[in-house]
Formats: structure tokens, sequence, C-alpha cells
């Protein structure tokens, strides 16, 4: 098949990465694959360079931006709609809340036979104001008319589409996001060298976090909980990585607290390099108040760090309590506080769950499965349509 997949812009980020393995398993497999997405980055880093020599083939709809612009996103639209009259293909499948409003709204005007659309994260979500949820809630069910499929990366993505109205959930198919799972792995020499650049001892716990720095990513609840965790607990240690906007903002705050020094900003890290990083952690805090599946603390898991989260969207589908992890109510930053003291405080509960992680994601998350599904999922709606075309007209 010819197959488009739209995104809005290609930062490091989790939905970027998920696309880029998804168009490259589905080429592998024969597939005449072309990625489209905006030009913007950012602060967040770029992918771009991971689309060479990927397989596929790449088009920029240099209209594009993340930011709502009428005119901008009009123009947009229109690119994409040129674009995809050009390419002609058989399935567009789309991502992210710009793209995937853009984008199917094109692929409609394009004639395309097959449009898809994953769900990473809701576009309206809690962290919004209630106009702002209300219009893309809108939107929304606007793009879902024109929707054959949509996929989530998690079971809640699911649940939250149907109770907004957006569509029927027989039209949904939770396809979990795929991970390289054989780059993440633990390895005892690769911590300790990782260690001794970051100058922690061996004796002392490293409490990980990955995230943009940025709002909603939850910093704030994680700098909150911070003191407590460093009087119960001398020996801990953090590590933050990512940058962002508001670096200087929470590096501010960590001074005000004293707990600057207590703090390592690793800033960013390629995505070749997150397994390396990930073996100098003992633990890792996901504390994000909007998320569709962490893709963090899958990967931390896969090399049996354990992780402490909020139970929001798709994170209690990934930390089992007690098994993999600790799961607290979201925003409850003492709780929060006390499931990372206890990690910090039982390498023998750390041990457990990482390795009760690892042996649940290997399972769950390799990106072949992934684009196996992907795959399926396409031919399914292909067949449903080409039956459909060809089935004669009903007698009034």
């Amino acid at each position: 098949m010819r197959i488009c997949h739209i995104i809005t812009r290609l930062i490091i980020g989790g939905a970027q990465e998920n696309t880029i393995l998804s168009c490259r398993g589905l080429a592998e497999l024969g597939h005449d694959v072309t990625l489209i997405a905006g030009p913007e980055t950012g602060p967040e880093g770029s992918l771009w360079d991971q689309t060479k020599g990927a397989g596929f083939e790449t088009r920029m709809a240099h209209s594009m931006r993340r930011s709502v612009n009428p005119l901008h996103d009009l123009k947009a639209g229109r690119e994409l709609r040129c674009i995809l009259r050009d390419l002609k293909p058989d399935v567009v499948h789309t991502h992210s809340s710009k793209a995937g409003i853009l984008g199917r709204w094109a692929a409609a005007k394009a004639g395309v036979p097959s449009i898809v659309h994953t769900i990473h994260g809701m576009s309206f979500n809690r962290t919004q104001p209630a106009i702002v949820r209300a219009v893309y809630r809108r939107l929304e069910k606007w793009a879902a008319c024109r929707t054959a499929a949509f996929v989530s990366v998690a079971d809640a993505m699911t649940d939250q589409a149907v109770a907004a109205g957006l569509a029927p959930r027989e039209r949904f198919t939770t396809i979990r996001s795929g991970m390289e799972t054989d780059r993440f792995f633990p390895d005892p020499a690769l911590r300790a060298g990782v260690r001794r650049e970051w100058g922690v001892r061996e004796d002392e716990i490293v409490v990980g976090t990955i995230a943009r720095l940025f709002v909603n990513k939850g910093y704030e609840e994680i700098s909150a909980a911070m003191p407590r965790i460093c009087e119960q607990n001398p020996k801990v240690k953090f590590v933050w990585v990512g940058d962002g906007a508001h670096r200087t903002v929470y590096e501010n705050q960590l001074t005000k607290q004293g707990l600057r020094d207590r703090v390592i900003l690793l800033g960013l890290v390629e995505p070749d390099a997150v397994g390396r990083v990930l073996n100098g952690f003992d633990l890792l805090v996901h504390a994000s108040r909007w998320e569709g599946l962490p893709r963090a603390v899958v990967q931390a898991m896969l090399t049996e760090v354990p992780a402490v989260t909020f139970d929001n969207d798709g994170a209690p589908e990934v930390v089992w309590p007690n098994e993999t992890g600790i799961v607290v109510p979201l925003g409850d930053v003492d709780g929060l506080a006390g499931g990372m003291i206890r990690l910090a405080n039982d390498a023998d509960l750390r041990r457990a769950n990482g390795r009760r992680g690892r042996e649940r994601c290997l399972s769950m998350f390799d990106w072949r499965t992934m684009v196996h599904d992907l795959d399926a999922l396409y031919r399914r709606i292909a067949e449903y349509t080409s039956a459909k075309t060809n089935a004669p007209p009903q007698a009034n």
C-alpha cells in the first residue's frame, strides 16, 4: 500500500519517535511510505536526522506550525491537500493535534480511501482552560467524522475519547507505543561509568526524570516533594534529562529551596543515548499531568529501573502497583514523595520491581509488534472499504 503519516513537528518526543518507527517498519514490510511534518523544532531537539536513510520518503509542510493561527492553518491545510493529491496514498495516518485536524481534513478533500488517527494524548485535557477544551473537542468531533479508525496508545485514551463522544468504541484499536526494546537493558559496567561521570557514588540513590522542562511535565510537584525526600534520605540525588522554556524557572526554584546542588541537569539527550542514561538511575519519577503512554517509564523498566508515577492517563497501564513501581493519585505531592522515599530506602524492592517491569515491557512494547498491528489494521480497513465500495446498491 501507499501510506502517508502526518505529524505536526519532528521534535524529540514520544509521539515523534513512535511515528518514525512506524514509518520505518512499514517500509521494511514493503509499503511505499511517506512522512510529512512541519519545519518547527525547538529546545526539545530535532528528529529530522533520524529519517535519513530510514527507507521512507519525507515531505516538509512548510506552512504547518504548532501554534494556532487561522491564516497559517488554512494555508497548511491547503498545502497538505496538494501533497496528498500528488502522492495519492491508500492510507493517511495522522498524529498530534494540529496535524490530526488539518491532515484528516486534507485527506478527506484529497479523496484518500482510508484515514487513521493515533491518539498519543487527548488534545483537550485537564491542563487547559474550559474554553480551549471545548474548542478542541468540537474540532476533534468534526475530524472524527472523517476518520475510518482510531489507534490508541493506551486503553485510557479510548475510554476518554468514547466518553467525550468522539466515536463509538468499535472504531478504536489499542496499539501500544513501540520501542526498540533491544536497545534498553541493564548493564552494571555502564551504570558504574555513567555515575562516575555524574560524580555520584555507588551508595547514593539517583532519582531520575526524563521530560521537557516545561509546565504540566511534573517538575512543580517533584520540586515540592524534594525537601521531604532529601530530609528522609540524604544520599538521594536527582538527575533531570531534558530541556525547555522553563529551565531557568526551575533552576531558580531549586536555588531558593537550597537544593540546586542535589540536582544534575543533563539537558537534551539524543534518543540513542537514553538507554545509557537510564542505567545510571536507581528509580524514575514520572509526574506528568497529561500523558498518553509514558515512553520514558517503559524504557526505564526495560532497563530494570522501577517507577513512581501519578495514576493519570496511560501510566497505570505500565506501572503496576507493588509489582513494577508505585502509583499515587494525580497531584498528590505527599504520595509522590512517599513513593520515592519507599523505593529509595529499599534496594530489594527496587530490584524486584525492576525485574518484573522488564519482563512485562519486553513483550508488550516491542516496535515490531506495533508495526505488525498497524499493518493488520490498514488491511482490515482496506478490505472493509473495498467491500463497501463494490457492494450493490440497496433496494428502496
